[in-house]
């Protein structure tokens, strides 16, 4: 082979490889599709855009008991304005509490309750929360109604280690309310 065609060679693997490589691209790639960087869940209803929403869990290989609570944090924007003016969790808490009542959404402006210190509190858990799970928050807003999403609980470890627990002691539950708060704090970066 001489140099002349070692060079036509090399220059046509040149021209075939970024070709072959991307040969799934097209109309229908799946890199053309929206991929949200976050791990928590997102959704996109009625006006309201909900982003990032996770309820924090125990650390890795423990569990959150029945009676205890948790934080969960999200972003909302609302396209024309609104109002949050509660969120449930069915089947997993007997309330979740908003941390300074309702929360106003003015339009098209971002509002951010995603911590590292909760907004919004699940108190009285029904059943035990770890990592790992899938749970269920209705968003209820003043002019939007009601969304549901299913909701990730994130382990209390690695990018989520720095966030706080909940603090609010509830009612006749003081007790179990600090041992809910030691579960998430038990690695050394999430102590205060």
């Amino acid at each position: 082979m001489t140099r002349w065609n070692r060079r036509l060679l090399l220059g046509a693997i040149a021209l075939l490889v970024p070709l072959l490589a991307g040969c799934e691209a097209g109309l229908n790639a799946p890199t053309l599709e929206f991929h949200p960087a976050n791990s928590g869940a997102n959704i996109v209803y009625n006006g309201i855009t909900i982003t990032n929403v996770f309820v924090l869990g125990p650390a890795p290989g423990q569990e959150l008991l029945p009676g205890h609570q948790a934080g969960a944090f999200f972003s909302i924007e609302a396209e024309h304005g609104d109002r949050l003016t509660s969120v449930t969790a069915p089947g997993s808490a007997e309330s979740v509490r908003l941390i300074g009542g309702p929360v106003n959404l003015p339009a098209q402006t971002l509002v951010d309750l995603s911590g590292p210190r909760p907004r919004a509190v699940l108190t009285g858990l029904t059943s035990a929360l770890t990592g790992g799970q899938t749970i269920q928050l209705v968003f209820t807003f003043a002019i939007a109604g009601t969304i549901t999403l299913g909701v990730p609980v994130q382990p209390a470890a690695y990018e989520y280690a720095t966030y706080s627990p909940p603090v609010i002691a509830a009612a006749g539950k003081a007790r179990g309310s600090r041992t809910a708060a030691a579960g998430p704090s038990a690695s050394p970066s999430a102590t205060p």
